[in-house]
């Protein structure tokens, strides 16, 4: 019986084949990038406008994406094809993988016991380190093309993890509200507008800065993190 994740991988299929849509004939892998981060940040907008139908139907835009990328490999793309089945195989075993206290043996689930998402959290490194053993460095991974915040969110979090920052200190700024964070952020923005400096390169260098702390302290096993300090006159 076909279901409509099934109609919607069939319709890709044919906007693809001969006597398809010449556009989506013509595109590729790389071509096809900047949609889909259009459809992700088109559904981050929708999730947090709270609207069902906005959601629903830019979830749906994400999966077309999905479903496009594996029709392209489906013919070939990448060498030997694999389809869409293959991609939520691997998906599926990767979530069970780095689940054992979900789906593992009896001794796993008493070994990975766990009642919280910090629970969680303090295996999810070690799962993905045997998935990828060549990985050398908590760093490994992280998309640098992230924007600046949430590359500088992901590396602070991995500052933390190696001990390089202590997560329970209280940080350079007394913040009691997302609402009085995001005040703060825009002023240093306008700040820096202002002195005609870009924000993002700005924070972006910064973060580059502590990336190279944390891969010396994970070589020389230091544990001085003065690249996330505020400057003395501050």
């Amino acid at each position: 019986m076909m279901t409509k994740l099934d109609d919607l991988i069939a319709v890709a299929n044919k906007l693809r084949a001969p006597g398809g849509c010449p556009w989506d004939a013509e595109q590729d892998h790389n071509s096809l990038t900047k949609y889909l981060l259009e459809e992700a940040y088109e559904l981050i907008d929708a999730i947090e406008s709270g609207n069902r139908e906005d959601i629903l139907e830019e979830l749906g835009d994400v999966l077309y994406q999905v479903v496009f990328h594996s029709d392209l490999a489906a013919s070939g793309s990448l060498g030997e094809p694999f389809d869409i089945q293959d991609v939520a195989e691997l998906s599926a075993q990767k979530m069970i993988g780095r689940h054992p206290h979900v789906f593992g043996s009896a001794e796993e689930l008493e070994k990975y016991a766990a009642k919280t998402g910090d629970d969680v959290m303090l295996n999810w490194d070690a799962h993905k380190q045997r998935e990828k053993p060549e990985r050398s460095s908590v760093l490994d991974g992280i998309p640098q093309a992230l924007p600046a915040l949430a590359l500088a969110d992901k590396v602070i979090g991995k500052a933390e993890k190696i001990g390089l920052l202590d997560a329970d200190a209280p940080g350079p700024f007394s913040v009691t509200s997302e609402a009085e964070l995001g005040a703060i952020l825009l002023a240093i923005v306008s700040s820096g507008k202002s002195a005609g400096f870009d924000s993002e390169r700005a924070l972006r260098g910064a973060v580059r800065e502590l990336q190279v702390e944390i891969r010396e302290v994970e070589l020389a096993d230091a544990n001085d993190a003065g690249v996330i300090g505020l400057p003395a006159e501050l």
